[in-house]
């Protein structure tokens, strides 16, 4: 009699079936480790190849729909700065458009766009003339001959000597003065004494004050109001702000000019009107 056959799994398949989980796992570290890096189509193709291995295998699936999710906010998100960058380019703004369109590029968006906005950047980098540098005092006193250089101290020491000769006679001299003046007979050769003579004072002139404008607006209202020309006043005490200093100023005029169109406008109803000429008597 035949024995029976097993009924467990066979090896081979069961290897077969420890390798594949090895292998899913294996690709779902992976493509965490590309989604974490912002890499998203990679991911979603190592996630994709788990499930040609286990078609219902959830945490692929999961994962492929939180990547595409991310992949969509990071398409808007760089159409967005391509959009601002071509604004900025078109505002001549060129350092922040070469800012967001790369910020653009690292995003991921379309690099025929980015990249020909960013060539007519460099382009006109190119062309823009630069400054020529010019050397400071201090590179001109550093490139000075030797000769110079060496004749420096001897300068200095007689710069130095003839600085003292000077002080030692202003010395001197502003010595000889003083005795000079404090002796009373200077005073006889003298027709008129020093301290007699008026010393002009030193009048600094006031800083001209600037109007504001209100204050500019209230002497425009004054201006046309002795003119005679009282609506036009009316439309100038207008501009003075609510709660101004010259508020106060503003409605006092305001009440006098009403005074003066309500006296015009009385003289004018009280006023009679010009008789029609009569008929002329029947003949």
């Amino acid at each position: 009699m035949a024995d029976p056959l097993p009924s467990g799994p066979r090896p081979a398949e069961a290897h077969t079936g420890a390798e594949d989980d090895a292998r899913i796992e294996q690709l779902l570290v992976t493509g965490l480790d590309h989604y974490f890096a912002g890499e998203f189509e990679t991911a979603v193709n190592l996630w994709t190849r788990v499930l040609f291995l286990d078609r219902s295998h959830d945490r692929a699936r999961a994962y492929i729909d939180r990547a595409r999710s991310a992949q969509s906010e990071q398409h808007r998100v760089s159409e967005a700065l391509i959009h601002q960058g071509l604004e900025a380019f078109d505002r001549g703004e060129v350092v922040r458009a070469r800012a967001l369109l790369s910020d653009a590029l690292d995003q991921g968006a379309s690099h025929d766009l980015a990249l020909g906005v960013l060539g007519r950047i460099d382009r006109l980098d190119v062309g823009q003339p630069r400054p020529v540098a010019t050397a400071s005092p201090v590179a001109k006193r550093r490139v000075l001959p030797r000769k110079l250089t060496a004749e420096a101290p001897g300068a200095d020491r007689r710069l130095h000597a003839g600085v003292w000769i000077g002080l030692v006679a202003a010395v001197m001299t502003i010595g000889a003065l003083a005795l000079y003046f404090d002796n009373p007979v200077s005073g006889l050769w003298s027709a008129q004494p020093v301290a007699d003579r008026p010393v002009p004072a030193m009048v600094t002139p006031a800083p001209l004050a600037i109007p504001a404008p209100t204050e500019t607006y209230l002497t425009q209202a004054q201006a046309l109001f002795a003119g005679g020309k009282l609506r036009d006043a009316l439309r100038a005490l207008d501009r003075v702000p609510m709660g101004d200093s010259l508020r106060q100023d503003a409605d006092r005029l305001r009440g006098e000019i009403q005074r003066e169109l309500l006296a015009v406008a009385g003289a004018e109803a009280s006023s009679p009107l010009p008789a029609s000429p009569s008929a002329p008597p029947p003949e």
